[in-house]
C-alpha cells in the first residue's frame, strides 16, 4: 500500500469526526482493507499534522491538501494485467496488492459510466448502470493499457 493512498484514507476518516486514539484510527483503516503498524500511522499523523485533543485526533484547522494520487493512466499501465467485461460489471486484474490504488484512481476520473468500484487484492469490480456503459468504461481503460 502507498503512502498518499493511505494518508488520504486518514484524511477520509478524520473527515467523519474526531478518532480517539490511533488505536482506534488503525481499526477504522482496518475496516477498510489498510493493514498499518503503530509506528506508520505514528510518522503518518505527524506528516499530516493532526491535531489531538479531548475529544481525539482530528484535522487541523488548516486543512493540508489531500496527497495527489499517480494519474489513473499510469497505475492502469503499470498494474492492469486485464479487463473483462461481464453484463454491467467489468472486472480488472491488476498484479498482487495493486487493486486498491488503482481503483482509487480510476474513481478519481468520476467516469460518469461507474457506478462505483470494489477492489481487493488483486481484482476491482467496477459496477456501471448498463451493458452498454460498461462496454464503454472497459475501452476506456483499455486505451490506457495501450
Amino acid at each position: 500500500m502507498s503512502k498518499p493512498i493511505r494518508q488520504r484514507a486518514i484524511l477520509q476518516v478524520l473527515k467523519q469526526g474526531p478518532i480517539a486514539d490511533q488505536d482506534e484510527l488503525r481499526r477504522a483503516l482496518a475496516r477498510q482493507g489498510l493493514k498499518v503498524t503503530q509506528a506508520t500511522l505514528s510518522r503518518d499523523v505527524h506528516e499530516l499534522g493532526l491535531v489531538k485533543s479531548g475529544e481525539g485526533y482530528s484535522l487541523p484547522e488548516t486543512a493540508h491538501p489531500e496527497p495527489a494520487l499517480p494519474s489513473a493512466s499510469r497505475l492502469v499501465r503499470e498494474f492492469v494485467t486485464s479487463v473483462r467485461e461481464a453484463q454491467n460489471l467489468v472486472v480488472v486484474k491488476t498484479s498482487v496488492g495493486s487493486a486498491q490504488p488503482v481503483a482509487a484512481a480510476l474513481d478519481a476520473e468520476a467516469w460518469p459510466e461507474s457506478v462505483g468500484t470494489i477492489a481487493g487484492d488483486d481484482s476491482i469490480l467496477i459496477v456501471s448502470s448498463s451493458k452498454r456503459s460498461a462496454h464503454a468504461l472497459a475501452q476506456q481503460i483499455r486505451e490506457m493499457l495501450a
